[in-house]
């Protein structure tokens, strides 16, 4: 065996959270892997169709079928939706419940294919950082484009991308999906003080306040709001864990062109290294900042048209 793989010598113990809906062809893909590393736990949380889209129904089902196919030792607990909540309530819902159950697990959408070594990596760092306060989230995402900035297994951040990724219940606890310190928050410019410049900070504050008012359905803006109320910092592994493969029209928020559509993933190796301190590596955090978070650019803009109009 190579020591980036992970058998029977290393089970899953930790507790999955997959988290499937309407795209079986995405689903499929990613259940395949975890199917390969035979989680002992695997939770199931799926929303319901949405009445808008004809066939969501079939859709939804054959992702449920998929999904529950497991044909290995398995405790399998589901929470299936009749109704659509959307994003912002099917999801943050659906991790409340698991946390509800466990104290620790790794959370995949069913458009986030990892590879296999992500599930060791994330147990080992959940085992490791369990009572760690500083640490509020293990992330299966590296998105340096290729960049090499640590020399360890992973590096710290203040950024917790969440295509695949895991946490515990004590930091899932400040969780809050009205984000309901925004106000207060935004009032005392504390965005200023946290982030490195203004304009990376005027780019949080427009998509916090776009969130908080309910203009975009989604869960993970109000994550990062309580990643960052806290202080905390997530862990990045050194090399990308997890492809997002579900970027499209039929996507919810990932339409269009980006910089990390589809970005390539590789295994992490075994045994892992670890920082000696828990420092925040601002040179990598301030090339994501530069990179993907600010201004869209106009070409930008014209090239996400068009490829609206194209794929409308």
């Amino acid at each position: 065996m190579e020591d980036s793989q992970l058998d029977s010598s290393y089970p899953l113990v930790t507790p999955v959270l997959l988290l499937p809906f309407s795209r079986p062809d995405t689903v499929r893909r990613v259940f395949e892997v975890v199917r390969a590393v035979k989680p002992r736990q695997l939770y199931i949380a799926a929303d319901g169709p949405r009445i808008e889209e004809p066939d969501d129904e079939d859709k939804c089902q054959a992702a449920r079928q998929i999904v529950t196919n497991v044909d290995w030792d398995c405790e399998v607990k589901t929470l299936f939706r009749k109704e659509n909540l959307g994003p912002r309530m099917a999801v943050s819902t659906a991790v409340d419940w698991f946390f509800e159950n466990v104290s620790q697990g790794i959370i995949l959408e069913d458009d986030c294919l990892p590879d296999p070594t992500f599930f060791r990596f994330c147990q080992e760092l959940l085992n490791k950082y369990r009572d760690d306060q500083r640490i509020m989230a293990i992330s299966g995402d590296n998105f340096q484009l290729g960049r090499s900035v640590t020399e360890y297994s992973y590096y710290f951040s203040r950024f917790n991308h969440c295509w695949g990724w895991a946490s515990w219940r004590r930091a899932w606890h400040y969780y809050d999906r009205d984000m309901k310190q925004w106000p207060s928050t935004r009032d005392s410019r504390y965005l200023y003080d946290f982030l490195s410049n203004k304009r990376v900070a005027r780019y949080w504050g427009r998509r916090f306040e776009t969130v908080y008012r309910g203009k975009i359905d989604t869960w993970d803006y109000q994550w990062t709001f309580a990643c960052w109320l806290q202080g905390g910092l997530t862990i990045v592994p050194k090399v990308n864990l997890v492809t997002n493969i579900g970027f499209g029209r039929k996507s919810a928020h990932t339409r269009g062109r980006s910089l990390v559509a589809d970005l390539k993933s590789e295994a992490v190796s075994f045994p892992l290294t670890h920082p000696p301190v828990v420092f925040r590596n601002a040179a990598a955090d301030d090339f994501e900042e530069k990179t993907l978070f600010g201004s869209v650019p106009v070409y930008k803009k014209v090239v996400n048209k068009l490829y609206d109009l194209l794929n409308g």
